[in-house]
């Protein structure tokens, strides 16, 4: 694996995508850069500075009752919450705070929520956070589940993404964006170019890492 590379944000020096260019496979495409979030959804600092930016777009927003986080993303959901609220962002339900969750996956891989979990999605405006948006897929996954679990989704929150509108109608917002790595790019596992051209394989990587082969 070669070294990283990393951008800062202009706006807070404890917010740092960290990444590493080579030939990618993620459960969704082959991809030319491997996004390391893992410090910034794990250490504290980072993490906490990395919630509040993310707060930042949405202080002037709708209600959120809900934040779905996903890939990990937990703990910077905490510290978006914690923002949002110190803020006076006010929420619809009863408790007047704001709902922390994650998905489970079934034996089909499709997105589910227990019945123990489910009142935090019915009847709620939900926000998705994510640390990476490339395909959309994952995104879509989660959208539908939201709406199915009688949800609302009222928006998609993401460290990086390659979309800057919006996923399936949804609006999405975040810190990186396709204008900071102009050059990154996505392919089907049936039609990567560096496949084509005998690149290997540098890694297998998903929302929890990587593994190199």
């Amino acid at each position: 694996m070669q070294d990283y590379k990393k951008i800062d944000y202009s706006k807070n020096k404890d917010v740092v995508l960290r990444y590493i260019p080579g030939h990618f496979v993620t459960p969704n495409s082959h991809v030319n850069y491997y996004m390391d979030l893992s410090d910034m959804k794990a250490r504290q600092r980072e993490a906490r500075a990395t919630g509040e930016e993310l707060a930042e777009m949405y202080l002037a927003s709708d209600i959120i009752d809900t934040i779905l986080c996903l890939n990990g993303m937990e703990v910077v959901g905490a510290y978006l919450a914690n923002k949002l609220t110190k803020a006076g962002m006010i929420s619809a339900n009863a408790h007047k705070t704001i709902y922390i969750t994650s998905t489970e996956y079934n034996t089909s891989g499709q997105m589910m929520f227990r019945e123990n979990n489910q009142h935090m999605i019915k009847g709620k405006r939900v926000l998705i956070l994510i640390d990476t948006a490339t395909t959309g897929e994952t995104l879509r996954s989660a959208l539908r589940s939201v709406k199915f679990y009688g949800g609302e989704p009222i928006g998609i929150s993401a460290i990086y993404s390659v979309a800057t509108q919006m996923i399936d109608g949804t609006p999405i917002r975040s810190l990186y964006s396709i204008r900071d790595l102009p050059d990154y790019a996505g392919y089907s596992h049936d039609d990567c170019p560096l496949c084509k051209a005998g690149i290997p394989i540098d890694a297998i990587c998903n929302g929890y890492g990587y593994s190199t082969l």
